[in-house]
């Protein structure tokens, strides 16, 4: 065989094997990917907390995305209002989008369109 027949040979081999790893992680997800796209297509704010913070959400009583502990790592992610993490001191912002700033925080607080605070409802 020629040189460069061999080349394209590894390279078609190497597409093929890349392409082949990416089917198998996406079968495995059981539709992982799809269900966190969804929670993150009704939030208007992402903020990375801490996992004390994070605990203390879900003591009060805010909802956890179960899609998050389906992640490697697991994450726990907690939907709130925003007048909520307006009060948090140590909330940083995140781009809502499937980067490496969202999905390398162990924790997230996530604010929904149009969710009102329990407080302002009552006014």
């Amino acid at each position: 065989m020629s040189a460069v027949f061999e080349r394209r040979l590894r390279e078609q081999r190497a597409r093929v094997l890349i392409r082949t790893h990416g089917y198998r992680q996406r079968r495995h997800a059981h539709g992982v990917w799809l269900r966190l796209r969804r929670v993150l297509a009704d939030t208007s704010a992402a903020y990375a907390v801490s996992d004390t913070d994070a605990q203390a959400l879900v003591a009060e009583g805010h909802a956890v995305q179960p899609v998050g502990s389906e992640l490697e790592p697991p994450k726990l992610i907690v939907t709130v209002p925003a007048d909520r993490v307006r009060t948090m001191v140590g909330a940083a912002p995140v781009p809502i989008r499937m980067g490496g700033d969202l999905l390398a925080a162990p924790c997230l607080v996530l604010v929904r369109f149009g969710v009102a605070s329990p407080q302002s409802e009552v006014q």
